[in-house]
């Protein structure tokens, strides 16, 4: 949580309530996610959301996997989903927690309901189930199973355990009120039949719980304080409450519900995340223009950025759209704090000195941050040839200084931390194209002024033509060209930007080839980019574009 002295939020203030009538020592948050999928920038807002207030309050945060469906479940996930939590800067308390751990508990649980006549075992397939749940504008009606005894419904429920039934023939059920208002208590499931191998458990169980019947339970055996679900779970707080309220549990939490982080021109549901992976839309779940934790990592979005923005978003009570554009400036702003300099050249036009003798090796020094010198330096090999942008030479003589800042035939411009250089002549191809600049340096205008008659129009980057490397630079734009992709009635896939990915190859400082992976640098003058977690090597530089340098969305 930030440091800053601006208002408490509502659940810091029922924390700070709690705390001081004395019904809790400490807190005790968790983040419960469900193993099906990598985590996506909605759950960093969880995840900062409950280790933050932790440790705010000096007290614990578990985490804890609600794996209770084995079917979209896999390690891989769950290992995915631990990475993510430490790279955000976060520890959780003791050990790694499943729902699968109280799988045991939960089964005698399901027991006691049956025995106190307040669970059955229902035949009723899923389209009738339907059928008899109604509306919410019409009542639901009784299942003719509702009335077996307690005595049928153990021994059908241990003989569901012992995987006498097929999927889908039987599920117990809550015996709550199929007329009430409230839909998640028309006799909800608690159990259903699933002959899957569990991740945690193998074939141990071929009868698994609802993620409601399971959710409060979990709370209620590791103590949790205040136990923090988004919006969508407010409708579910009466049935965990009387889960609560008719179990034998060990402590009471209580649910309490936030607004979850509605970001636009961003698609944050795992299946429909899931059916870009399977489709090939995108490389993976970390593919640098995927919302998820990962993918935002790949992309060079920091912890601190993204911890940052989760701060300035709030945490409130009502659902709202964030603008994207918050997120990216909040990267944005890190980077321009953090990020060493660096210049690469996207589109080479070269350039020779013709007054540098050939072979010739100047080594240039410039700081690796302009506002930090325990960054250091960094050495750029000055030579003959050099590539320039070819967007900052033009042979139009008539531009004047005010509109073009760059080199211009005839006139003098500074090579960023080298020399004042001008442009002499140029050399052209068959077709007319400009293939080559020949122009002469200043000598001792290295860190120094010109003479008093030599005006240089501006600063521009350079890389030396052979002492440079390439590099292959991967361009990111948005994933999506709608706003809501996901909130219409067309499918979300139509609004994929076809143009979300644009690979090609520039020229770097040699050092950079170095450069570890997940580094990040600003390349001057053209964006934040950062050295691929999984492809760089110093043999074959990749760069991704993590960011440009000013917001040009819709300008």
């Amino acid at each position: 949580m930030s440091t800053t002295d601006k208002p408490s939020h509502f659940l810091e203030q029922i924390i700070d309530k709690d705390l001081a009538d004395g019904k809790f020592a400490s807190i005790c948050t968790r983040f419960p996610p469900e193993p099906n999928g990598f985590l996506h920038v909605g759950h960093a807002k969880s995840i900062c959301l409950n280790f933050g207030l932790a440790e705010k309050y000096q007290g614990q945060c578990n985490l804890r996997f609600d794996d209770t469906n084995p079917e979209k479940e896999e390690q891989v996930y769950v290992d995915a989903i631990k990475e993510d939590v430490r790279w955000l800067g976060f520890q959780w308390a003791g050990e790694v927690r499943y729902a699968s751990d109280y799988f045991d508990t939960f089964y005698e649980w399901a027991l006691h309901l049956i025995r106190e006549g307040k669970a059955y075992v229902c035949d009723l397939s899923p389209e009738e189930a339907s059928e008899y749940r109604g509306w919410a504008t019409k009542p639901g009606k009784d299942s003719p199973y509702r009335t077996r005894s307690a005595e049928e419904n153990l021994d059908l429920f241990e003989r569901m355990r012992a995987g006498e039934f097929d999927e889908g023939a039987k599920v117990l059920r809550a015996k709550i009120d199929m007329a009430s208002s409230n839909m998640n208590l028309r006799d909800p499931i608690l159990y259903r039949i699933r002959k899957q191998s569990h991740h945690q458990t193998g074939d141990k169980w071929c009868i698994y719980p609802s993620y409601d019947f399971a959710h409060g339970q979990e709370d209620a055996i590791e103590g949790i304080t205040h136990s923090i679900c988004t919006l969508e779970f407010q409708d579910h707080r009466p049935l965990y409450d009387w889960f609560i309220e008719n179990l034998p549990v060990p402590h009471k939490p209580r649910q309490y519900e936030f607004a979850r982080l509605n970001l636009n021109y961003t698609v944050t549901s795992k299946r429909k995340l899931k059916k870009l992976v399977d489709e090939g839309v995108v490389s993976g779940w970390d593919d640098p223009r995927m919302p998820t934790i990962s993918g935002m990592r790949r992309r060079g979005y920091t912890p601190s950025a993204i911890r940052k923005f989760c701060d300035m978003i709030g945490v409130t009570r009502s659902d709202g759209i964030v603008d994207v554009a918050m997120l990216e400036h909040a990267i944005r702003d890190d980077l321009n704090e953090n990020a060493a300099r660096a210049m690469a050249v996207l589109d080479p036009l070269k350039v020779v000195i013709t007054n540098l003798p050939e072979g010739e090796v100047q080594e240039m020094t410039a700081a690796a941050h302009p506002n930090r010198p325990e960054l250091g330096e960094r050495v750029l090999p000055f030579t003959r040839e050099i590539y320039i942008d070819r967007s900052d030479f033009t042979e139009d003589t008539t531009l004047s200084r005010k509109k073009f800042k760059r080199l211009v035939l005839g006139e003098w411009v500074r090579l960023r931390s080298a020399y004042v250089i001008r442009a002499d002549e140029v050399v052209k191809d068959d077709d007319g194209k400009i293939v080559e600049v020949r122009a002469t340096l200043v000598p001792g205008t290295v860190g120094e002024n010109p003479p008093e008659n030599i005006r240089p129009r501006g600063v521009i980057h350079w890389v030396s033509a052979t002492q440079g490397r390439q590099a292959e630079l991967r361009i990111y734009d948005r994933l999506f060209t709608h706003e809501a992709p996901d909130r219409g009635e067309e499918d979300f896939m139509k609004h994929v930007n076809p143009e979300s990915l644009a690979v090609m190859q520039a020229w770097i400082e040699p050092g950079l080839a170095d450069a570890k992976p997940e580094q990040g640098f600003q390349f001057e003058r053209e964006g934040y980019f950062v050295a691929d977690r999984l492809d760089h090597t110093a043999e074959n530089p990749v760069f991704n574009l993590t960011i440009g340098l000013k917001d040009t969305q819709g300008k």
